[in-house]
């Protein structure tokens, strides 16, 4: 019998703990863009919002270490850009055009005026696009692992995307998220490769395409703030800093050792400290 009441006991303590938390998980919406559905999650809220932008073949899950601790500051809003998680996969281009409309496409399905848009990897220049676009809702740019000009020569991007328009692009992009997140767990390494296996390979190949578009770099200035957390690592030329301030003169760079491409699933308490500090030495966004 006092088993049974214990147990009665844990149980009611259970829900109402459960009633009172936050609530994570957050709830599927979807955005129109052109006819196609963009989907997004929302957390807290207000007009102004931190936007989590993933990369290349990932999703807003990315981004799931991220949120309990940014929602629990101000508005949050993480979404799957076109062709991506479980946006609509339509057979057209994948621009980073495309992107900016459709983060444009969120924020107003959201209510929200304006934003910090945080974009991993590819979502760098989304998030300069998305600026060029519509600089009135840009209040602020936090670069992940992404760059401000493209790696490499052409003819080695080039090579890239041969290896993605082939019939092994499969194994071909395993094997190079495999290099890119070496340092990952085994159960994030598996998130980013089922994400990948789940992206057409239309899709794949557009958004790559639309990387290589040179006219993305331009020296066109960046004048809201930006911060940029990056992995230490030899494909950084040693000008990276003076490079990126020469774009944005209200930046603010951090590199961090013995991490991976995928830095924010690896050390999500730093990351969410460092970009917590950037905004309130900002003044950025209203508390929630």
């Amino acid at each position: 019998m006092r088993r049974r009441l214990q147990f009665s006991l844990l149980f009611v303590l259970m829900l109402a703990g459960a009633a009172t938390a936050p609530a994570f998980d957050g709830e599927s919406k979807f955005a129109k863009l052109d006819g196609a559905r963009i989907h997004y999650k929302s957390y807290g809220k207000g007009n102004e919002a931190l936007v989590l932008v993933h990369g290349w073949t990932c999703n807003l899950d990315n981004w799931r270490d991220q949120i309990p601790d940014l929602a629990k500051r101000n508005r949050v809003i993480a979404l799957d850009l076109p062709g991506h998680g479980q946006s609509d996969k339509p057979e057209i281009k994948y621009t980073m055009d495309l992107f900016a409309n459709a983060i444009d496409a969120v924020m107003r399905d959201a209510k929200v005026e304006r934003a910090v848009i945080v974009g991993h990897s590819m979502g760098t220049p989304v998030a300069r696009q998305f600026y060029r676009k519509y600089p009135q809702k840009t209040l602020a740019i936090v670069i992940v692992d992404g760059s401000l000009r493209p790696f490499g020569t052409r003819e080695m991007r080039e090579g890239f995307l041969a290896t993605f328009r082939s019939p092994g692009y499969k194994e071909a992009g395993k094997q190079m998220l495999a290099q890119m997140g070496k340092t990952l767990s085994p159960a994030d390494q598996e998130r980013i490769n089922t994400s990948y296996a789940n992206t057409p390979q239309h899709v794949i190949v557009s958004a790559m395409e639309s990387m290589n578009d040179d006219s993305l770099y331009g020296p066109d200035k960046i004048n809201v703030p930006v911060l940029a957390i990056i992995a230490k690592a030899p494909f950084w030329p040693p000008d990276t800093e003076q490079f990126f301030r020469s774009l944005a003169p209200d930046f603010e760079l951090h590199q961090w050792e013995g991490v991976s491409h995928f830095l924010m699933m690896e050390k999500p308490k730093q990351f969410n400290d460092e970009v917590i500090a950037f905004l309130n030495k900002k003044a950025l966004l209203k508390h929630s």
